[in-house]
């Protein structure tokens, strides 16, 4: 549950991975962005037969990642979504690795109803010194008349460490006092990989009554442990055929943990 977003309990938010955008090493130029398109209109028919309750767009194929967004690729992922957007039956957000400030735009410019992003903290990674730009992607959502825009703060980022002696619990509770989140997400150290138990209690505590969302690893064998604590999940890898992370989405195994959630609610 999201207030003013989400009332649905134990919310789940699956992922509509994009191919590698223009610009990327990955980019295949002789599909071109037809080629995106079809795949990401087939994951979304998917996701949406299997009953997820919003579908977040996320450029994961952008390998590997930037910490400033390009031109070329903003106005690619804005065109995807955009072309996208007629095909959606549930509330849509997005995500462009790893950049708040070009989340922002993105989300502005398409009409999402939510962003999720890395947008507090200092952090050791693999893309070097990460500083994220809350205030410029805060003040850029304020500019643009877009205070609607929830935003979800992924507070303990992947692919990376932290300097930063806080618990978890200190990050959350700072991130909504002094950084507005609207959203709490806690994730595990790469993508798929489960989130602790122990970070996600933690991060519940700091939060008070701001939702927090498991950001990494729920399948459908620790979801019920994970959403005794959680308000819901994004979801990505594990609704891949075999569960990896580059293949595409299975409709079945969204429908068994769909079920299972419901069962839950």
């Amino acid at each position: 549950m999201i207030p003013g977003l989400f009332e649905t309990k134990k919310t789940v938010i699956a992922m509509a991975h994009l191919g590698p955008l223009p610009g990327s090493p990955l980019y295949d130029a002789k599909r071109g962005m037809a080629g995106l398109l079809d795949d990401v209109l087939e994951d979304i028919a998917a996701l949406q037969k299997g009953g997820v309750d919003a579908i977040m767009f996320g450029n994961e194929g952008d390998r590997p990642y930037l910490l400033k967004a390009t031109p070329e690729s903003l106005a690619a992922m804005t065109a995807l979504v955009t072309a996208a957007k007629p095909a959606l039956r549930v509330p849509f957000g997005v995500n462009y690795l790893w950049d708040p400030v070009g989340t922002v735009a993105v989300a502005a410019a398409t009409g999402a109803l939510f962003a999720r992003e890395v947008f507090t903290g200092v952090y050791a990674s693999d893309m070097g010194m990460w500083e994220p730009d809350c205030a410029g992607a805060l003040r850029l959502r304020a500019a643009l008349g877009r205070q609607d825009l929830k935003l979800l703060f992924n507070i303990n980022a992947e692919f990376a460490s932290t300097p930063d002696t806080r618990t978890i619990e200190q990050r959350a509770r700072s991130a909504i006092f002094s950084s507005l989140a609207d959203v709490i997400c806690v994730s595990g150290g790469i993508t798929g990989q489960a989130v602790e138990g122990s970070d996600l209690e933690a991060a519940r505590r700091g939060a008070g009554s701001t939702p927090v969302f498991a950001n990494t690893g729920v399948n459908i064998d620790n979801v019920e442990t994970i959403m005794r604590v959680a308000d819901g999940c994004v979801i990505g890898t594990h609704f891949k055929h075999q569960g990896n992370t580059w293949n595409k989405v299975d409709p079945d195994r969204v429908a068994r943990f769909m079920d299972r959630v419901r069962g839950l609610r």
